[in-house]
């Protein structure tokens, strides 16, 4: 992997910079300003070798992103809403994923391999993408809170998916009892995890009331959480996400001084902020220099069954919930369905397929598109969505 060297990153938080500023101004979402930038410095000398790969955007980018979107949930709501984003990140995954793979393979006559690796990575909602964009367009706590959760927690049923494609493809046996203990270990295992490393760390922090010692404490906790579950084939997003959770719920508690806490918010917030910055520039930069007019017939019905899965699977799994306090209003269906973004995740996981995929090169850059038909076409679009359904600015859940 190729290294960005300073007058790379210069660059990067220079235009990044600028992005926000005219974004705010013109009205654009952010996201949508810095992947159009990026594809505007691929064609300069500085953006022509930025780097972007699984390592990069698993190792780096994600775990301040997820960690930084924890420390901001509220415990209570999440936990209330655990019902409903459990069924549709776990079995909305799952049928999506089916719904594409069965798609590609019908219509395109991918391989069933192929066909599955595309159908598991483009089936999960992003959390980097679908919290950058609802935290801009200020949605209804409630529609925030369950599209945000979501996208959290999907990450476990794609990760899982993708790594026993990998066992197939690699000519591993498989069972369904190992398939369970895998799915299993992946949630629960990075639970765990990012719950004893932020105890411990924690345990730490109470010592001190120095803020910068908290502020990097928490900075273990955040990177430490996230590769150690990695490390040993769990949930780094789970891991990061229970990490944050604890962090925000007992952190202010006592383990972090009262002086100490705006200090830690003010640090996580820039650090996500330059996290998501720098990530979408360079998802722009690479979008550039993919050759999608090639594969444009492959493109077009990997967006539909992209939609089309993501509708199969969210209308039916909310009508299980029409009776319950935990209803979905049609509108917040439709957001589900037209605001489930895709972005970081998917590409991390394409450019990881395994290169004895006949169809790998495809699957990169249909991904590529798919992820620009998200942030542009579905991105673009969602702001004035919410604001014709009235569904910004409120200030409690509506049942």
């Amino acid at each position: 992997m190729n290294d960005i060297g300073l007058t790379e990153l210069g660059t990067l938080l220079v235009v990044a910079s600028l992005v926000a500023m005219l974004s705010r101004r013109i009205g654009l979402p952010y996201t949508a300003g810095l992947v159009l930038a990026g594809i505007a410095l691929a064609f300069v000398p500085v953006g022509a070798n930025l780097p972007l790969s699984r390592e990069l955007i698993f190792n780096v980018f994600l775990p301040p992103l997820i960690f930084e979107a924890a420390l901001q949930l509220r415990w209570q709501r999440f936990r209330e809403q655990m019902p409903l984003t459990v069924v549709l990140a776990f079995l909305g995954v799952a049928i999506a994923g089916a719904f594409v793979t069965a798609g590609m393979h019908l219509l395109l006559g991918w391989s069933w391999l192929g066909a599955a690796f595309f159908g598991v990575l483009i089936a999960a909602t992003d959390p980097v993408s679908v919290i950058a964009a609802f935290k801009e367009m200020r949605a209804e706590p409630r529609l925030s809170m369950v599209v945000e959760s979501e996208s959290l927690l999907n990450d476990g049923v794609a990760a899982v998916g993708f790594a026993i494609l990998v066992s197939i493809a690699e000519g591993s046996a498989l069972t369904v009892s190992g398939v369970a203990i895998s799915l299993l270990w992946t949630v629960i295992g990075g639970v765990l995890i990012g719950g004893g490393v932020a105890f411990v760390v924690l345990t730490v922090a109470g010592r001190t009331t120095d803020h910068l010692v908290e502020v990097t404490l928490t900075t273990v906790v955040a990177w430490g959480s996230f590769l150690l579950a990695e490390h040993v084939h769990a949930s780094g997003v789970f891991a990061a996400l229970a990490a944050g959770i604890i962090v925000g719920a007992i952190g202010p508690r006592g383990s972090i001084s009262t002086a100490g806490r705006q200090h830690v918010q003010d640090f996580w917030a820039y650090a996500a902020f330059l996290a998501n910055s720098c990530l979408f520039l360079l998802i722009g930069s690479h979008e550039a220099h993919q050759p999608i007019a090639l594969v444009a017939g492959a493109l077009g019905a990997g967006i539909l069954l992209t939609l089309l899965g993501r509708a199969a699977a969210v209308y039916p799994l909310a009508a299980l919930f029409a009776r319950t306090s935990l209803r979905l209003p049609a509108t917040y269906q439709h957001v589900l369905v037209w605001g489930g973004l895709r972005g970081a995740v998917g590409l991390a996981l394409a450019l990881a397929v395994p290169t004895v995929v006949a169809e790998r090169a495809e699957i990169v850059v249909v991904t590529f598109g798919v992820v620009a038909f998200s942030i542009f076409a579905q991105g673009l679009t969602m702001p004035p969505l919410l604001r014709r359904w009235k569904l910004t600015g409120a200030e409690d859940f509506e049942h």
